[in-house]
């Protein structure tokens, strides 16, 4: 009996350890606003508040025009972060638009923070993501679209049409991270020993260094 009683007093002590933080955690915002401070040298999770704000900090009017696809992937991504819209700072929310090339894609990549939905307002788009199972869901998408994106799960976007594309992206994070798959794989500084890509991709170390060269 005295066995059962230290047993259910030990599983209790677990439950509380692991709802600590969740009861000691702050669910809502204990201001109005937080307009991040770009240029504090203090470092924390997140951004510290600046002290002088107007309603300038509230505003972001960068994704009026279409961006510059004149890259290799073909397609450019205008960020409506914290990083460039301060004013979202512990909201919790951002936006981006992207623009497409006719034939341009916004390759693979994960968002670690944040879940992605897309309202395409150009064009037609092939999309898709992939689940840690290796299923692919994709659909064709075309103006007045809404499609969303898990977050962390592997995902892109193609241009399927003759002429250029473009979509508003909304995340529920004020930064949501972005992780380009070839370009971290491929690209990292310092880098992956192409003896562990070439093994993962099956591949020769020739092969690798190949790639490598063309994300330098």
């Amino acid at each position: 009996m005295a066995r059962l009683h230290m047993s259910l007093v030990a599983a209790a002590a677990v439950l509380l350890a692991l709802a600590a933080p969740t009861l000691a955690g702050d669910p809502d915002l204990l201001q109005d606003v937080c307009v991040a401070d770009l240029a504090s040298p203090i470092k924390l999770n997140g951004f510290p508040c600046k002290a002088n704000i107007t309603a300038e900090d509230f505003f972001f009017g960068g994704l009026k025009k279409a961006g510059n696809t004149n890259n290799p992937a073909g397609s450019v991504v205008t960020a409506a972060n914290v990083l460039s819209f301060p004013g979202v700072n512990t909201l919790g929310v951002s936006m981006a638009r992207i623009d497409y090339a006719p034939g341009g894609q916004n390759p693979p990549h994960t968002h670690p923070r944040a879940t992605e939905i897309i309202f395409v307002t150009e064009g037609v788009l092939e999309v898709g993501f992939i689940t840690t199972a290796n299923k692919l869901f994709t659909k064709t998408v075309t103006v007045g679209d809404v499609f969303v994106f898990p977050r962390g799960l592997v995902h892109f976007q193609q241009n399927r049409g003759k002429g250029p594309a473009s979509v508003i992206a909304g995340f529920n994070s004020q930064l949501q991270g972005t992780q380009a798959i070839a370009v971290t794989l491929f690209g990292a500084a310092p880098p992956v020993p192409s003896d562990v890509l070439a093994k993962a991709f099956r591949i020769e170390n020739s092969q690798v260094d190949a790639i490598k060269a063309k994300f330098m």
